[in-house]
């Protein structure tokens, strides 16, 4: 079943963020994990207003996408992420007809 990793994501720092994001594809990619969302403008429909950034990877499972979040590459970035900006994630299965 797939699974998707879901990162709502107020970056406080730019130009240091980028920095982050420059380096997570590779690691993404060497982990079995595709972008299907990386940014883009977060329109509201209902509810309150939604994050500056918006990013949703998909992995083929949950265990390959606990192994990107808790691989040695990632954790190596993740204080840039942490110290540029405020994040809530998760990962969520998806849905098999």
């Amino acid at each position: 079943m797939p699974t998707y990793v879901i990162n709502e994501i107020v970056i406080t720092e730019p130009d240091r963020f980028q920095t982050y994001a420059d380096q997570v594809p590779a690691i993404l990619k060497a982990y079995g994990g595709e972008y299907i969302i990386r940014g883009g403008a977060p329109e509201r429909v209902d509810g309150p207003e939604p994050p500056h950034r918006l990013v949703v990877l998909k992995f083929a499972t949950r265990e390959a996408a606990r192994a990107w979040r808790n691989s040695p590459e990632y954790l190596a970035i993740l204080p840039i992420r942490e110290a540029t900006s405020t994040s809530r994630v998760y990962i969520v299965d998806g849905y098999n007809a």
